[in-house]
């Protein structure tokens, strides 16, 4: 599931053109970009089918429907947790579908919102609620109360420990983090990594300010785990698919819920549908591969929906 992605620099340097004119084509829809954080990424992929793009077109026949590759659908934008999951997901989605997906890896909290503020088509989330530790639906039931919503599963995750192999620090619960010799690199506000994170430390009666890189923040979880790697850091809190994607050791703490969720609007219903029936299929589930750290025995299953999804939806 892994795809090499650009930076704009490379992208000028690979067409020979300006940076500039790289974020004029992202802006103008011609080029599609994700983001990590606040950082700007192209994949080979899209990379490739620019490039065809930009070839002198061939005549299109009169009866060619539309949604074809060369007259593209309507553009999903998807916001939320980075996941490899959901890379996953928005790759083969937009090339099953004949579809444009808009990924922006930007932290649960905030993919939510932007849903909530009709930014984005679908948010993919992991919130833990510190008061009921359930995960997700309460906050879906607080914000949205008149939008047409539906929740899907997409995977359950383990959420732990990455340290190095061997586990030099012998790290193994959160007091080991207040330890002097061990230094911590965390997630961002907002992600939902953090949040689990920050509530097993209040259970735990543990104070940020005693554990040493607390403060220092990377914006997905092969990042953070980078530093381990590095040795530049001995222990961040992430999951399991980073670490073994670095070769990096797991100690499991919590198996979290992973959800998409999706508002409808009369212009991304068809799109929206096609999309979930997608995730629900047989083909997308045979497409998963390498999924250690993943429970997908749930993958499809509808979570949540508002009353007026359950009136409007056929899935």
């Amino acid at each position: 599931m892994d795809e090499k992605a650009y930076t704009p620099d490379e992208v000028a340097q690979i067409f020979q053109i300006s940076k500039h004119t790289v974020y004029e084509l992202i802006k103008r829809g011609e080029l599609q970009a994700f983001k990590i954080g606040n950082k700007m990424r192209i994949e080979h992929t899209e990379l490739e089918r620019f490039k065809e793009n930009t070839k002198a077109p061939a005549k299109k026949s009169p009866t060619e429907p539309i949604g074809t590759p060369s007259n593209p659908a309507q553009s999903i934008r998807l916001s939320g947790s980075h996941d490899f999951l959901v890379e996953h997901f928005a790759k083969q989605a937009a090339t099953a579908l004949n579809l444009q997906i808009q990924p922006s890896y930007i932290g649960s909290l905030e993919g939510l919102m932007m849903l909530y503020r009709g930014q984005c088509d679908i948010a993919a989330i992991h919130l833990l609620d510190p008061t009921s530790q359930e995960y997700n639906l309460p906050f879906i039931r607080q914000l949205f109360v008149y939008e047409s919503i539906l929740v899907l599963r997409l995977a359950a995750r383990q959420q732990g420990f990455i340290v190095a192999k061997g586990n030099p620090k012998n790290i193994h619960n959160f007091t080991d983090l207040t330890r002097h010799d061990v230094q911590f690199v965390n997630r961002q506000k907002g992600a939902g990594t953090r949040f689990l994170l920050d509530s097993r430390l209040s259970i735990n009666g543990i104070e940020p300010n005693k554990i040493a890189g607390y403060s220092n923040e990377e914006w997905n979880h092969l990042s953070a785990a980078s530093y381990i790697s590095r040795s530049t850091a001995d222990v961040t809190f992430g999951i399991q698919s980073a670490a073994s994607h670095l070769g990096l050791d797991f100690i499991p703490v919590a198996k979290e819920n992973f959800d998409m969720v999706f508002r409808f609007t009369a212009e991304n219903k068809q799109s929206l549908t096609a999309l979930i029936e997608y995730l629900q299929s047989p083909s997308f589930k045979d497409s998963l591969t390498e999924l250690e750290g993943y429970d997908i025995s749930e993958l499809g299953k509808i979570t949540y929906q508002t009353s007026q999804m359950e009136e409007t939806t056929t899935c």
